[in-house]
């Protein structure tokens, strides 16, 4: 095999200018959320945040032509279609009941909540409003893992056989003293993509086995910075995500890879390279006694894989599906992510099914 075509660019819908309403301006919005909505194209008419200058000042560099001094103005503008829920999860719950009141579409921050009964009553919530609901798991999306699962779906590894994402950085909490505060940290806020993203390519497992600790000299930040998952497959496939987010003086690395029987994909997961600034994904495909294949990407993880699950929010509107990041199914991920938390409690591997 010498050459291979590999699907990874996020597709859009064919209606894209519903009106966008952000709650919400701060770090993520502003260097994520909104360069990747005006790579797309996408229409967003109003912005509102706790600091009105934070929101007046995204709106002045992309061009928002309204800013609201609550949540409720912005909800209460026609223009708004919807609403891209950008909070912290304690105050979720809180929006989304304003957001549904109003009859909005919405897309919500991951996770959804720090309790699994609040991120299932935010579910229900929008289920019972009949209204679409996405959750920006947008991992998914990201270029490596993108093109992982299109050469997964096509069989071009055969059965799964090992997967593994590791990621080893050094983190800079300063940039969220919110989340240096978390009593849960890193399998809360930043392996729940690797565990979403694992979720996407090879879906349920059986057990989750986690182990969590703290750097020796992590200081003010509360929670854990070091962990170890391993999801086990009823068909043996075993995936490990292993994140240390206090490696300072080796060689820090992202990567991931995906063995099976006919083939195997490894890469670099190219945004925990020099972060925030980032490389594009790397990719290749292996199979024995042939030439490996080198996909080139030219997308990184922010802000492009954020154009995902807005997209397929808008995409799901306009054709009254369901968005194939939906929170119903996104439910299945924080299952994961407890049973995670319990499994390092009580030492000992978790069925997701316990929770909830």
């Amino acid at each position: 095999m010498t050459d291979l075509n590999v699907d990874w660019r996020i597709k859009l819908g064919s209606k894209t200018d519903y009106g966008i309403g952000s709650i919400g301006c701060g770090g993520i919005v502003q260097y994520a959320h909104m360069p990747a909505y005006k790579k797309a194209g996408f229409n967003t008419v109003a912005a509102y945040d706790l600091k009105r200058e934070v929101a007046q000042n995204v709106a002045n560099e992309y061009s928002i032509p309204n800013v609201y001094d609550t949540v409720e103005e912005l909800l209460a503008d026609p223009a708004v279609d919807v609403v891209d829920i950008a909070v912290p999860p304690w105050v979720q719950l809180e929006i989304v009941e304003k957001v549904v009141a109003a009859g909005k579409h919405m897309l919500c921050q991951k996770p959804l909540a720090l309790e699994f009964s609040e991120a299932l009553k935010i579910v229900e919530l929008a289920e019972n409003g009949g209204l679409k609901q996405a959750v920006n798991q947008q991992m998914r999306w990201d270029a490596g893992i993108a093109a992982s699962r299109d050469l997964i779906t096509r069989d071009c590894i055969g059965i799964p056989t090992a997967a593994q994402i590791e990621v080893s950085i050094e983190t800079p909490w300063h940039m969220w003293p919110w989340l240096a505060a978390a009593p849960r940290l890193e399998v809360n806020y930043h392996s729940i993509h690797y565990i979403d993203a694992m979720r996407s390519l090879f879906g349920e497992p059986e057990w989750v086995t986690s182990r969590h600790t703290r750097y020796a000299k992590q200081g003010e930040v509360q929670g854990e910075t070091k962990t170890i998952t391993i999801l086990d497959y009823a068909d043996g496939l075993q995936a490990m995500v292993a994140v240390n987010h206090y490696d300072i003086h080796g060689k820090q690395y992202a990567t991931f890879a995906f063995n099976g029987t006919q083939g195997a994909i490894e890469g670099t997961i190219g945004l925990m390279y020099n972060y925030p600034n980032g490389r594009p994904d790397t990719l290749v495909y292996r199979k024995k006694y042939d030439h490996p294949i080198h996909i080139e990407m030219d997308e990184m993880w922010i802000p492009d894989a954020f154009i995902g699950p807005m997209a397929c929010l808008m995409e799901a509107i306009e054709k009254d599906e369901t968005p194939c990041a939906n929170t119903r199914d996104n439910l299945n991920t924080l299952r994961i992510v407890e049973a995670a938390y319990l499994s390092a409690q009580e030492n000992r591997s978790v069925r997701p099914e316990e929770i909830g």
